[in-house]
């Protein structure tokens, strides 16, 4: 019973989530579009960037809002509108509003992009745009609505509008006082004191909710390294993907180390003869003038190995020949399928002189 407890706290220990995740891990949730990322950061700079960018552009958005609403004011409401220049006039109001509106777009779209980049750097992927079931699963839906993350966008939703709130009641109760003289004072005074105090409180509240992004970003960021932790057995498991189950490959070695030697011997037959050691090696070796520049080891082995190319070539009639330095010097110093080391040359060409002399062959040159 103690055993079978230790067993299942063993197994229980192995399937906790307690090691960080593998860079694998990690690349295939980046692939799928899983990535640490704060919804608002992105939305905070481009409200903060868009406010700046009035002080900075002041000069260029006054030009053309006075000149859209002095043409409006001075020339168009007076004009007699015709077919004729109905169209001429809806083209001026609209590329005037189109120059205002520009650098916001403009600054707009910049910014977002950057503000994802900075967080998770440049990704393209479509795997969030694939249609799945169990996005329309209304039970996973309910669990959405009611779990802990819904909870906590909720409260920080709540805590963003009481923080514009307040900055708002302060910037306007500060000037309270000249907000109630506002009605005697001449147009131009209005639209920039209205001006001042509303890109001023924008910049202030982008401020605010850029700070609250950054610190949503690294809590989401906390929780998705929380979310890819794995268990020590998901880690064994990834390595057994990536590398091969030892039990296979070890299969698959064994697998091709049976058809080598297959091939080897069945090369044997065709040898011109073998050189033994006479029982620890043994060495196959074929010369063809008109193919091979020098003999070829066709088949080599030691022990077992070597007792089997003995074998087949007793079976063939293939002539076999003591020699034992030349044997190991064959042995240690080339492989299957190389020619003979330059310096046996003249061992070699005795042997194999020896070996045709004995089948009545001449050796052509």
């Amino acid at each position: 019973m103690r055993n079978y407890r230790l067993e299942l706290d063993l197994q229980l220990f192995s399937q906790e989530k307690t090691e960080q995740a593998t860079p694998k891990k990690k690349d295939e949730a980046r692939k799928k579009g899983q990535v640490a990322k704060s919804a608002d950061l992105a939305g905070s700079f481009i409200l903060l960037f868009v406010f700046m960018s009035f002080i900075m552009l002041g000069s260029y958005f006054k030009q053309h809002i006075m000149m859209l609403f002095g043409n409006l004011f001075e020339d168009w409401l007076l004009m007699d509108l015709t077919v004729g220049n109905v169209l001429s006039l809806f083209t001026e109001i609209t590329i005037e509003m189109l120059l205002i509106l520009l650098p916001v777009f403009v600054i707009a779209i910049l910014v977002g992009i950057l503000g994802n980049i900075v967080q998770f750097g440049f990704l393209l992927t479509g795997e969030p745009l694939k249609m799945k079931l169990e996005k329309v699963n209304p039970i996973n839906g309910f669990k959405q609505i009611f779990s802990a993350k819904t909870l906590v966008e909720f409260l920080k939703s709540v805590l963003k509008l009481l923080i514009v709130g307040v900055l708002v009641y302060l910037a306007i109760s500060k000037e309270w006082e000249r907000i109630l003289v506002l009605a005697g004072l001449p147009i131009q005074q209005i639209f920039s004191f209205t001006a001042g105090l509303t890109v001023k409180l924008g910049i202030e509240i982008g401020a605010v909710l850029t700070a609250l992004a950054l610190a949503d970003y690294f809590y989401q960021r906390y929780e998705h390294n929380k979310s890819l932790k794995m268990s020590k057995q998901d880690i064994k498991d990834e390595h057994k993907k990536s590398e091969g189950d030892p039990l296979i490959k070890g299969r698959i070695r064994e697998r091709q180390r049976r058809m080598a030697f297959q091939r080897m011997m069945q090369e044997v037959p065709n040898a011109d003869v073998i050189i033994t050691n006479p029982t620890h090696f043994a060495i196959a070796l074929k010369y063809d003038a008109s193919k091979m520049e020098a003999p070829k080891i066709i088949a080599k082995g030691m022990d077992h190995v070597a007792l089997r190319i003995r074998e087949i070539a007793k079976e063939n009639g293939v002539v076999m020949m003591e020699n034992k330095p030349l044997a190991r010097a064959l042995y240690e110093r080339a492989e299957i399928g190389d020619v003979i080391p330059p310096d046996l040359f003249q061992a070699v060409a005795e042997v194999l002189a020896y070996v045709y002399k004995m089948k009545g062959r001449v050796k052509s040159s």
